[in-house]
């Protein structure tokens, strides 16, 4: 389902995610100060728009509180809190915010923004990247993407003790607490998504789990 973003300062992270999101078929205005990037960003967003977000009245000009998230990805700590507090001041309550630090991070939770609604681009690629390095290597790991709340999907090889068995004989999830979302087929290649509990496992078949970190962690 396509969801209304705004993105409001295009340095690399904003105009990744302009770009991105855009790819993902949701309409996004982008806005910044500076013309030339706004130029450099238009033919990648819904809408592009040169606004001062220091300014409330500019800001206004928007139909801000009807997005579905406000994204400030501004680096400047106090153009950040400015921007929130304009922000707030116009009734917008679907913020997002990118912190420089932790003590960036501090200052928007007391703003109140929620700590999910709170992302620092190097730590958060930092923590993943750590995660993905601990878990690929071990038995059967082939892939690992974090999500939310301590869940992830693993992407994991079938072992040689589930090969000729059902989805339904091998009762992942009351054994281990996870859930079967894919198979990639190791014959045909074919990705097979919501697979049926008759589905007998291959020799090298690709298995997608989701799950709590702490179940995946025991496979």
């Amino acid at each position: 389902m396509s969801k209304q973003f705004v993105v409001i300062g295009l340095g690399n992270t904003g105009i990744l995610l302009v770009k991105r999101l855009s790819e993902l078929g949701h309409s996004v205005l982008a806005i910044d100060k500076e013309a030339e990037i706004v130029q450099d960003i238009t033919p990648f967003a819904s809408q592009a728009a040169v606004a001062d977000s220091l300014r409330k009245n500019m800001l206004q000009k928007f139909p801000l509180a009807k997005a579905d998230f406000v994204i400030v990805c501004i680096g400047s700590l106090e153009s950040s809190l400015i921007t929130i507090l304009n922000l707030k001041e116009m009734g917008v309550s679907k913020i997002m915010a990118k912190a420089n630090d932790t003590a960036h991070c501090a200052i928007l939770e007391k703003m109140g923004l929620q700590s999910e609604h709170i992302f620092q681009p190097e730590r958060d690629m930092a923590v993943e990247l750590a995660n993905k390095l601990d878990k690929i290597g071990r038995p059967n790991i082939l892939d690992f993407m974090p999500l939310m709340d301590g869940h992830s999907v693993v992407e994991w090889k079938c072992p040689k003790s589930l090969v000729g068995k059902t989805l339904m004989d091998a009762n992942l999830i009351n054994k281990y607490g996870v859930q079967v979302i894919a198979i990639k087929d190791a014959k045909t290649g074919k990705l097979n998504a919501v697979p049926k509990a008759q589905y007998v496992f291959g020799d090298g078949d690709a298995l997608f789990l989701f799950g709590p970190n702490e179940a995946l962690d025991k496979m």
